[in-house]
């Protein structure tokens, strides 16, 4: 598949990061009865991560998230739980081995630099920034160096 957007995942990145993506475990204890027809069906992970994609790379509001890619409140819910179970982490960890594999990391001489400055008011009218979007908005930036280095 040709990318025609940088929010699109190749089929090369998909094989990379299919296995990685969590799965909801049922609770064996519990019976489940769904009535014909109820409810809505799973969303495909590969739109919902290339929504997750899009929204990082665009900076919309989820409310604000296209109707192509399903439900804004359904990806960020997908986006929660896959946050709680580590997939990006899993993620970063998968890219940085096959980048390792391709173009080779110098580990002796990698260094990390880094500013941080207060936002007047930001924490007032955001609230506080969660420690898994904190990773999550690492990640993003290294998913972009990765893709512009041609890894993924």
């Amino acid at each position: 598949m040709k990318q025609k957007h940088s929010w699109e995942i190749t089929d090369g990145f998909w094989k990379l990061v299919e296995p990685l993506i969590p799965c909801k475990e049922r609770d064996v204890t519990k019976t489940y009865r769904r009535k014909p027809g109820g409810g809505c069906h799973p969303l495909n992970p590969r739109t919902v991560l290339e929504a997750i994609f899009y929204v990082l790379r665009t900076g919309i509001q989820w409310k604000a998230l296209p109707k192509e890619f399903g439900s804004s409140s359904s990806i960020h819910r997908y986006f929660r739980f896959w946050c709680e179970q580590g997939f990006f982490q899993a993620m970063w960890v998968a890219g940085l081995e096959k980048y390792d594999e391709v173009q080779g990391i110098k580990w002796p001489w990698l260094s990390a630099d880094g500013c941080m400055t207060k936002a007047p008011l930001a924490q007032e009218a955001a609230g506080k920034l969660k420690s898994s979007y904190k990773g999550l908005l690492i990640f993003a930036g290294a998913f972009i160096a990765f893709r512009k280095a041609n890894v993924i």
